[in-house]
């Protein structure tokens, strides 16, 4: 990358939000900030960048939850089954006495997948959602 491609601009954060920022960059060796900010981009673009709705993708869905949130065992069975056909395997875990983890393996089309994980993430109960996503076909 050329010295003259680069464009500055400023980030403001909470001090707190700041320190834990850096903790990350000098955990994962970067040599400074903009590293890790491009670094993250890079990923935000990625995992938004499936604009073909109809493009084959595999993935993963990861919720974090609160065990004893009312009826989201239920509503998160009742997607599940809705959705059956994108779903290959679940994994559950029990974190804790209120806490559980569960990955969900997906494979469909991209608006299908999404909208899967939309929503098991916006569930009440759901503390922590990610879905990692990549391409089947060749691109």
């Amino acid at each position: 990358m050329s010295e003259s491609s680069l464009k500055r601009f400023s980030v403001s954060m909470e001090d707190k939000l700041l320190n834990k920022f850096d903790e990350l960059v000098t955990l994962k060796g970067y040599e400074n900030r903009s590293e890790a900010v491009r670094d993250l981009i890079r990923e935000a673009i990625l995992e938004q960048s499936y604009d073909d709705n109809e493009q084959m993708i595999a993935g993963s869905i990861l919720l974090f939850y609160d065990h004893h949130q009312r009826n989201l065992l239920e509503e998160m069975t009742e997607i599940q089954h809705e959705k059956h056909g994108l779903i290959l395997a679940t994994t559950h875990f029990h974190l804790d006495h209120g806490n559980c983890l569960e990955l969900i393996v997906v494979q469909g089309r991209v608006k299908d997948v999404r909208e899967l994980s939309y929503k098991l993430t916006s569930l009440k109960g759901v503390n922590y959602g990610k879905f990692t996503v990549a391409p089947v076909e060749k691109v």
